[in-house]
């Protein structure tokens, strides 16, 4: 749980989003044992005029020092407050895992 907590205080503090969601989602993969999987789902003034390319580099250069170990797989959904309040869907389901997997052998 100290990663999901680590993930929600550096976002918390870099974005002040207006909702934030980090879901561990490990249990779902059969990667690396522990806190290895999330989706994050953040709503932020902070993406105001930049493409979804540039939020997805804007959160791995946050969290660059936990991509790779301890964290594994990082789903990210990022939006203005216009788009999320436009969305039909709220949340996307997260794409499956695949690597890493421990019954490969």
């Amino acid at each position: 749980m100290q990663v999901q907590h680590d993930l929600e205080s550096r976002l918390s503090e870099a974005l002040a989003p207006l909702h934030l969601e980090v879901l561990n989602e490990s249990h779902k993969h059969s990667g690396p044992a522990g806190d290895s999987h999330f989706k994050v789902i953040a709503v932020s003034d902070h993406f105001e005029g930049q493409n979804r390319v540039a939020r997805h580099r804007q959160i791995n250069a946050l969290l660059a020092d936990l991509i790779g170990q301890p964290i594994h797989a990082l789903s990210l959904q990022l939006f203005t407050p216009s788009e999320w309040a436009a969305r039909a869907e709220v949340a996307l389901p997260s794409p499956p895992c695949r690597g890493g997997s421990k019954h490969a052998h």
